[in-house]
């Protein structure tokens, strides 16, 4: 996992994992954040939590470098984008080509790309008078929330809705989609394209 925040989606997977859901063991986080709540939540699960940011490694391709050397020293098979807030690195994206997975909150190419997470999606779907939105679980590449969609789900967005109303009506969805997307990815029932 990279995680950057609370990490409730990386806290649905592990869940997934440890209730048979998923045929996967959780083994890493990742986090530029050394306050984040997801490190107490992945050490709670008996997850390496290793912090690696621009304070650790000052220069990008230093901190690209430790990102890659700590997949690779776990033997990492599939990357969980769960909330990371900060761009992956090239040389990540090169060895874990179509193996690094994140969760939108909308359905895109709907209200994606650079500037579009958080509370600021919902608000964009809200202000454009969209009649339903959901989450997509993509894969990862060089440019924001453009990588290939996995799978997708929706729900209405209702006439009441405020933005935070509809961002938590939003990760209930998530909480399902990603890890049932991981187990079919897991049980090789949604194929990856070739790295």
């Amino acid at each position: 996992f990279l995680a950057s925040k609370n990490g409730s989606n990386m806290q649905a997977i592990i869940d997934a994992c440890a209730d048979g859901r998923i045929p996967a063991s959780p083994s890493l986080l990742i986090c530029n954040n050394p306050t984040a709540f997801a490190a107490a939540r992945a050490r709670a699960a008996g997850l390496t939590v290793e912090i690696l940011n621009g304070k650790t490694h000052p220069n990008p391709s230093d901190l690209d470098l430790a990102i890659e050397e700590a997949l690779l020293a776990h033997q990492i098979d599939l990357v969980i984008l769960a909330g990371y807030m900060k761009r992956i690195g090239k040389r990540v994206l090169s060895s874990f080509s179509n193996r690094i997975l994140n969760i939108h909150p909308s359905l895109l190419p709907k209200f994606g790309g650079r500037g579009m997470y958080g509370i600021r999606v919902h608000q964009a779907v809200i202000q454009s008078g969209e009649s339903e939105t959901g989450a997509t679980v993509h894969l990862v590449n060089e440019r924001y929330d453009e990588g290939p969609i996995l799978q997708q789900r929706s729900i209405n967005v209702d006439s009441e809705d405020t933005p935070e109303a509809l961002q938590q009506r939003t990760l209930v969805l998530e909480h399902s989609l990603y890890p049932d997307t991981i187990a079919k990815i897991a049980k090789g029932e949604i194929d990856l394209p070739d790295p």
